[in-house]
């Protein structure tokens, strides 16, 4: 490509709180409409805000996080503007002393580490939310209040990505990170996590920015991703025509996959910011700041790193165990409890346990073997076999019971007594001397389909190994 893609991200999380921002209403999500309320998120006359100092931790923490410098001085200020779902026909946010500036991310994209720039990190209430009828000929929409002044975090990044991979590599570790600190469940199906993007092209080796245009309404890291990819097209194709890209805002149409002008910046609103006279500044002492940062747990990008130094696994199986804060515990929980076999347990893991947890729609704090029954599993492996063990793994999380009580009461263990798998194998090949010939005749899969046939026999239980020894010592012989 003869341009070069210059982007960012806006990013708004809704942190995790009980209670909203300004007022002690419930922050619950999926209540009916407006009955989560009061006069102060309404912006009735005469109410007094009163901040919610979790919500500000958490924003704290955040920031801290994020690696960026803090405002030891930080206050609100109003952003006027008229919309429907805004009751007070302004919203507080932070302009001028944001609580964290000039941090930075790390992400790794095809191996190789980059870092992010992170502009800022400020603290705001949520609008509310429109509700458009899908009944047809419907000219209203409904609003519901229940989310106006939920607290919203804001993370604005330098525009400092140059591919669709970048983009996705950072949503992805921005996400892990909110999630690890825990001020944020980040579920983007509720609307706990949205990104906006920013995209400009110019010419490569060039040292200015081109004219960039915003992207809204993107509700999945898959429409944000879609959506910046048909946007660098769109510009490429007006750049190749000698056409000008507008500076302006487009919605994104996730259904026919174009977006859609919605205003120039010419056009954007003057929010006339000033400070929140109803509320009182916030000091943040170095006490403060080195109390939340002890709170901080390892992050994912070294927690990640960690795992691939200390245990030798792969980075990318370290990339799959550490994007769950609560997965990463549960690998650990189990090395440490069988003191070996981290390639093994991470298989497990990666392969048997997270495709339960997807299948049954439960996390990993719920799931039904704690690490202490899947390391007993893997120890006593040896003694029934990967596919009975496999099996004994299914019966586990349906009965809650030990893998060993499972085998005992089953009579799973495997048969590695040579006479009587010697007696069987015989049989097997005196039924099937087609196989036994093919064999003979150097057609190495017709040892699969006999093993095949003394498992059927056995239950799975007979030692592939043994029986694939006294089948190639057989069959060898017979040959001769």
């Amino acid at each position: 490509m003869k341009y070069e893609v210059v982007m960012g991200l806006e990013t708004h999380a809704e942190l995790d709180t009980e209670s909203k921002l300004f007022c002690g209403c419930s922050t619950k999500f999926g209540s009916e409409p407006n009955t989560q309320t009061c006069p102060v998120c309404l912006g009735l006359p005469g109410v007094l805000p009163v901040m919610n100092k979790k919500a500000f931790e958490h924003s704290l923490k955040a920031s801290l996080a994020l690696n960026c410098e803090i405002s030891n001085f930080t206050n609100f200020d109003r952003k006027s503007y008229y919309y429907p779902d805004l009751p007070k026909n302004y919203q507080v946010s932070q302009n001028y002393f944001n609580i964290g500036n000039n941090g930075y991310v790390d992400i790794v994209v095809k191996g190789k580490e980059k870092r992010i720039g992170i502009h800022n990190v400020h603290l705001e209430e949520e609008a509310g939310k429109l509700v458009h009828p899908e009944a047809s000929g419907a000219n209203y929409s409904l609003v519901d209040f229940n989310r106006a002044g939920v607290p919203l975090l804001e993370i604005v990044t330098q525009p400092d990505m140059r591919s669709v991979e970048e983009v996705e590599s950072y949503m992805q570790t921005l996400r892990n990170i909110l999630l690890y600190i825990g001020v944020s469940d980040c579920k983007m199906q509720e609307g706990s996590l949205r990104f906006e993007a920013s995209v400009s092209l110019r010419e490569q080796g060039a040292n200015f920015f081109g004219k960039r245009v915003e992207i809204k309404n993107l509700n999945s890291m898959k429409a944000v991703l879609k959506a910046i990819a048909y946007e660098i097209s769109r510009q490429s194709d007006l750049l190749d025509k000698g056409e000008d890209v507008l500076m302006e805002t487009r919605l994104w149409d996730d259904i026919d996959s174009v977006s859609r002008r919605m205003r120039s910046k010419e056009e954007a609103h003057d929010y006339r910011y000033f400070p929140e006279p109803d509320l009182v500044p916030v000091w943040i002492d170095q006490e403060w700041i080195d109390e939340t940062r002890t709170a901080i747990p390892e992050l994912p990008v070294s927690k990640r790193q960690r795992f691939v130094n200390e245990y030798t696994i792969s980075d990318y199986d370290a990339g799959i165990l550490t994007e769950d804060r609560l997965l990463a515990d549960y690998f650990e929980e189990c090395v440490k409890m069988a003191q070996d076999s981290p390639k093994e347990l991470s298989n497990w893991i990666i392969n048997d346990v997270l495709r339960e947890l997807n299948e049954r729609k439960t996390s990993v704090q719920d799931f039904a073997i704690p690490p202490k029954m899947l390391v007993e599993l893997i120890k006593i492996k040896p003694t029934i076999g990967n596919s009975i063990a496999k099996d004994v793994f299914i019966e586990m999380i349906n009965t809650g019971k030990t893998a060993t009580s499972i085998v005992i009461e089953k009579n799973l263990t495997q048969m590695d007594d040579v006479s009587e798998l010697n007696d069987i194998v015989a049989r097997v090949i005196e039924e099937n001397p087609k196989a036994a010939d093919d064999y003979s005749q150097g057609k190495k899969n017709a040892l699969t389909f006999l093993i095949g046939q003394t498992m059927k026999i056995t239950r799975g239980k007979a030692n592939p190994k043994i029986l694939t020894e006294i089948f190639e010592e057989r069959l060898s012989a017979g040959s001769k």
